[in-house]
């Protein structure tokens, strides 16, 4: 009896330790702009985005951040095809959009999106 209550005390311990909930990211598409946010290990501070295009523009990821609601903050990525730049870390992040920057028109962008 000793053995069992032992058991399913170390079970339950290791239950509680073991987080089992993981942030889950949002993400958006704009042209060949790929944005997600919550980015690096969950961290709901911080975005990323990725250029998927090889048309030889930047991409973009516009967001804004609670502790500076009025403020939009932009994410360039100048670094080419098949690169993800990630922003630093700050407040959470609370909605964001993925744009495909196209010099002398309109940005491919996606719509708004809340994580």
């Amino acid at each position: 009896m000793k053995r069992i209550r032992f058991v399913a005390a170390a079970m339950l311990t290791a239950a509680l330790a073991v987080p089992t909930a993981t942030a889950v990211a949002a993400d958006a598409r704009g042209g060949g702009a790929h944005a997600w946010s919550p980015a690096a290990g969950g961290d709901s501070g911080k975005i990323a985005v990725k250029d998927n295009s090889s048309d030889g523009d930047p991409v973009k990821a516009e967001y804004y951040r609670t502790s500076s609601p009025d403020t939009k903050r932009t994410l360039w990525n100048h670094s080419g095809p098949g690169t993800t730049a990630y922003s630093g870390d700050g407040s959470r992040i609370y909605k964001f959009k993925a744009c495909d920057e196209n010099n002398g028109s309109p940005d491919d962008c996606s719509g708004w999106v809340i994580p």
